[in-house]
Formats: C-alpha cells, structure tokens, sequence
C-alpha cells in the first residue's frame, strides 16, 4: 500500500509491452487509429446505469434477506404490533432524510465511492482511510458472507427439511455464489445491471405476493393482531433502549441506501438521475416494508412470528399450501440479486480509495477491453471466501452494523461543515437545513443507546476502526519508504496487469470535480 505520486508513476510504466503506452497517452490508439476526441472509445468506466438501473441498485441492494427475517427483532424490541409497524415506517422516515443528504453529496462531490469519497474529500485522508480501512477488511466481506450464506442455506434447504444443511454444503456453494457473480461483474457492467434489473423485478415480485396474500386474508377479517385494542398489547413495559434496539433492527433491512452513490461515475447524468432513483426508491421501499408487515400480522399472531427464524418461509407454509416452496425461492432469488448488487458496489470502493492513494494503485486499474474493475472485484471476492473460512460471522456483523451506522452519521455531519467550507460550490440540490440536523439528532440518540446497551459489539467496532490508524501513516502517509518497497509494488503491480490485463482509466477530470457557482457561469 502507497499513497506517494513516485509509487504510481512505476505501477504506471510496469508491463510494457500492452500497456505502457496506455499509461502515457491521453487516448488509447486502438486498432491503429487516432481515437482522442472520441470519449466513448476511452479506457475508463462507462456510464451505462440508466434510472431504471439506478433504482434497481437502490431496491436490489436494500431488499435482500432482511424484510424476510427481521421482522422478528422488530417485533421482539418494540414489544407490540403498532409500535413495530410505527417503527418500520419511521425507519423509511429516517432513511428517506439520509438518501436526501447523499443526493446533494452525490451530485456536489459528484465521485464514485460514496461515504469514502466525501469524507475523504470533506475532512481529509484519514478519516476517509479509516471509513474505507473497516469497510474493506470487515463490512463488505462479512455483508457478503452473510447473504450468500442465506441463500446457500435457502437452496439447500428442501433437500435437508427435516435437519440443517451441512457446514461444508453451504459453504461450498455459498463460494460457487460468489466466484460465478464475480465473473459476471468482471465480465461486463452491462450483464451485471441485467442480473440487477432482473432479480430486483423478482424481489418485488415475491413481496407482490405476500402483500396480495396479506391483504386478501384481511378482506376475509383475519386482523385480529392488527385491531387498535390488541396491536398496542405490549409483552413489556416500552423502554426508550429497547425501541431504539428495534430501530436498529429496521435499519438493518433498511441498509444499502447509500449503494448508488458508490458508483457515482456509472450513471448516466448523475446530476439528475442519482436524485431521482433516491426519490423513487426509498419510498417505494417503505411502503412495500410496511404492507410486507401488515401481511405478516394477518396470517400469524405475534408468537408464532417470535418463534419463526424465517417469517416469509412460515408465511408461506400457513396460506400457500403446495406452493409453499415460493418463499424460500424467493429468499433465495432476493439474496443472490443482493450478492450480486453488493458486489457492484464494494468493487468501486476499492477503485475509488485506490485511486486516491489510499489501497495499491493496481486496484484503481480497468480492463482494457470490458472496462470493468477486475483487481478490486477479486480482492472483494478473496475477502469474502476468508470470511467465508473462519465461519464465525454473527459477531462480525454485529460489528459491521455499528460500523456502518457511525459512518452514516459522520458522513451527513461532512454535509453541514462543507456547507461552511465551500459555500460557494454549485450544488444541484441544496436539502433543507433542518433535514441533515433532524438525521444526525436520531442518529445521536441510537448511537447513545447502542453504546450503552452494546459497549463490547459498539467497542470492538471502534477498535477495528483505529487499527487502520498505524496502516494509515505507514502505507499511505509515510512518502519517503526504502526503494526495495518501491520494487516489490512495481513487480506485483506488473504481474497483476499482466494477469488481468488492466491498466489506469483515462477519466475526464471535468466529471469528478466539485463544480463553483462561476464555473457553472462559465459554462
């Protein structure tokens, strides 16, 4: 790891023969002719998300096992019926004001890398390598292991119904999961949005039929859990600390918001479709959750759904009869489309800290023909079969959910401070103040909650979070390193663009940088 200029002018130069004129010119010359005015011919990420991608990465990414198995701990913390159904709406609330935040984000600082990229750009390298350090070691890899996890265990399943799959089962094709989704992704970004579109279709589809369901057993007068006199029944006297566990239970199935703004520089007219998909999607989200909820409740009482480990696979076994094997095909189909969508997303983050010195720069290097992040959808991949191998993960996730939760908050709070910072930046879309303020006072308030009802989960996050402070000042900001470090960078870089036959983008600048109210005069 290096973040020193010298560093990447000998990545640069490494393979020679294919690809050291591609590092020196501004444009490729491919097959013999001149293509510098061309930007379509050049070698860099190309803008193929639509806004029916855009929003299929933000529902896609959301939707993945949660809304299947969560309900239970909501549920379990709020103590009632109403109070969970309140809570799965507020969380739609509280995520809506978030994604208003990083839509100003996203087409202010209009960069791919999303929470990464502006807090790099806000508060500087450190925080932003610390935000980049626990999301590549920890938060992307045990996210993926879970969910690829899930579906293994969904598949398998009707094969094993009277006993768990075994260990070795699910891992191996948990693993298969991930390698055939790697492919893809390295393959071609517009197969990748395909899988996307398509399985984010089949989501909703699945959900479609829950909700139908739900609602055709409530038209039969089947809402007994749901009445006013019964749905505020509470198991337990209401605690601020246990509604605050239940809105971190929502927000887990609410997580993967922020995913569009990972891939920034894929979207076509990022300035109006990235806000766009935001408005779209997260609403579209919230209404699908709570109507998923009020299904759940017209078919199940609250103790059955207690007692459920998958509540849509209980759903499904009480009012489809034969078809029960629906839901965990669905389960199945939801996870493997979030797999999919993670892997997007994650891979870009790797480009993106690469490419600002933060990771090796051979991670920030693009197939030279598919245009597609190879390096970085690998060390992804490899990351994810580790954890895959240690086979532990319910404590790590729980460490990823604080983690991931606090860079939220720091991420919005970036907002208001570059507000005073750079005033004078065009910003598209420029929230109301009160938005990011009322944001970071719920996020104060789980945060505190967390930290006193979790300190070990809170203070483990924490502690991986600062081991990237010594990583930091070694690898990146330690300019002046002994010339066998250099050699060793120059000699891995070079066997890995000779493996993957990547090389550095050629990107338009103009695309990437925070725009002024005079440059836009200028215009």
């Amino acid at each position: 790891m290096d973040g020193t200029e010298r560093s990447r002018q000998s990545c640069a130069a490494a393979p020679r023969a294919e690809t050291d004129q591609a590092q020196r010119q501004p444009m490729m010359e491919l097959n013999g002719t001149d293509h510098r005015d061309s930007p379509s011919d050049r070698v860099t990420l190309k803008k193929e998300i639509g806004l029916l991608s855009a929003c299929a990465i933000i529902i896609g990414n959301i939707i993945g096992s949660g809304i299947f198995i969560s309900p239970k701990g909501v549920l379990e913390h709020a103590g009632s019926v109403g109070l969970s159904l309140i809570v799965w709406v507020c969380g739609g609330g509280i995520c809506a004001l978030g994604s208003m935040c990083y839509a100003e984000l996203g087409v202010t600082i209009p960069k791919s890398g999303g929470d990464y990229s502006y807090v790099t750009e806000i508060f500087g390298g450190l925080v932003g390598f610390l935000l980049l350090w626990s999301a590549v070691l920890i938060m992307y890899p045990t996210t993926l292991a879970v969910i690829a996890l899930t579906f293994s265990n969904y598949v398998l399943q009707p094969a094993f119904q009277n006993c768990v799959p075994p260990y070795l089962a699910t891992r191996l094709l948990s693993t298969i999961c991930i390698l055939f989704l790697t492919w893809v992704n390295c393959s071609s970004v517009r197969w990748a949005t395909r899988i996307q579109d398509v399985f984010t279709v089949a989501k909703l589809l699945a959900l479609g039929l829950i909700i139908v369901v739900g609602l055709v057993q409530i038209c039969r007068g089947h809402y007994d859990a749901l009445r006013p006199s019964q749905a505020f029944e509470f198991t337990r006297d209401p605690s601020v600390g246990q509604i605050a566990l239940a809105f971190l239970q929502a927000s887990f199935a609410f997580s993967g918001w922020n995913f569009l703004n990972y891939v920034t520089e894929e979207v076509v007219e990022p300035r109006k479709n990235l806000p766009r998909a935001i408005y779209i999607s997260i609403p579209l989200v919230t209404l699908v959750y709570t109507l998923t909820n009020i299904a759940y409740f017209s078919s199940m009482t609250p103790e059955e759904l207690l007692a459920s480990n998958a509540v849509a696979v209980t759903f499904g076994e009480k009012l489809l009869g034969i078809f029960s094997w629906v839901m965990p095909i669905s389960v199945a189909l939801s996870t493997f489309g979030g797999i999919n969508g993670y892997l997007f997303t994650s891979s870009r983050l790797c480009f993106s800290g690469a490419r600002e010195g933060h990771l090796p720069y051979l991670l920030a290097m693009i197939h030279l023909k598919n245009c597609t992040p190879i390096p970085a959808l690998l060390v992804c991949c490899g990351a994810t079969i580790v954890i895959l191998c240690i086979g532990e993960t319910h404590n790590l996730i729980n460490y990823v959910s604080f983690i991931n939760f606090l860079s939220y908050g720091v991420t919005i709070a970036g907002l208001l401070y570059y507000r005073w910072k750079r005033p004078n930046l065009l910003r598209p879309i420029k929230v109301s103040v009160l938005v990011p303020i009322s944001y970071l006072v719920f996020w104060a308030v789980l945060l505190g909650f967390s930290l006193y009802s979790e300190p070990v989960v809170c203070g483990m996050g924490i502690v991986i979070m600062l081991t990237g402070v010594p990583v930091y000042f070694v690898g990146v900001h330690w300019k002046n390193k002994p010339r066998c470090v250099y050699r060793v960078v120059e000699c891995v870089t070079y066997v890995g663009q000779k493996l993957c036959f990547v090389v550095f983008p050629q990107e338009d600048l103009s695309e990437i940088t925070p725009l002024t109210s005079s440059d836009k005069h200028n215009d």
